[in-house]
């Protein structure tokens, strides 16, 4: 079971990697990887198990976030329509967006990143994922809401990019040409 220090913080080389594609067929060693990241947020979210391990709750997490610098991501959210999104994606790629653009009004956070970091980080408001399930199976998402922010998020850390890379520096309060999501 991951926890707390399995995951790398700000500074660690792996959260500035590009990180590689992971082989098809997949291995036993990369599924099993993939199922642990979505272990860890589905732990870190349940009220009995959390607070026992330690961990903080976290409703996405990547692979180079325990140092694996391999394209695998975990979410474990819910829409704004009560969908449940729990999956571990393997090679996810975004393959088409909106034009329009949303924004967590409250910020974002990140499991890697131990202080708070004020700002509107401007994300697409709806998108199309396509990669692999920890078995193989191609899979594909079409997203809106948090859970696409989530995906936006944790498919960055595959690229070496940390959510506060995409505040705006001269003014972090800066409205995004965006609607910020949840209104």
């Amino acid at each position: 079971m991951l926890t707390m220090k399995d995951i790398v913080r700000e500074g660690h080389p792996a959260l500035r990697e590009k990180s590689a594609e992971v082989e098809i067929p997949i291995r036993e060693e990369d599924k099993t990887t993939a199922l642990a990241l979505l272990e860890y947020v589905k732990n870190s979210q349940d009220p009995d198990i959390g607070p026992k391990f330690g961990l903080r709750p976290g409703i996405g997490l990547a692979a180079p976030q325990i140092g694996v610098t391999k394209r695998m991501i975990a979410v474990h959210v819910e829409g704004e329509d009560g969908e449940l999104y729990s999956c571990a994606v393997i090679n996810p790629k975004i393959t088409s967006h909106s034009v329009q653009m949303t924004y967590l009004e409250s910020g974002e956070g990140c499991l890697s990143v131990d202080r708070d970091v004020p700002g509107y980080v401007p994300r697409y408001a709806k998108l199309t994922v396509k990669g692999y399930s920890p078995d193989g199976e191609p899979v594909e998402f079409k997203l809106k809401g948090m859970p696409a922010i989530v995906f936006q998020h944790e498919i960055d850390h595959l690229d070496g990019i940390m959510f506060y890379d995409r505040i705006n520096k001269e003014n972090p309060f800066q409205p995004p040409a965006a609607v910020p999501f949840g209104r």
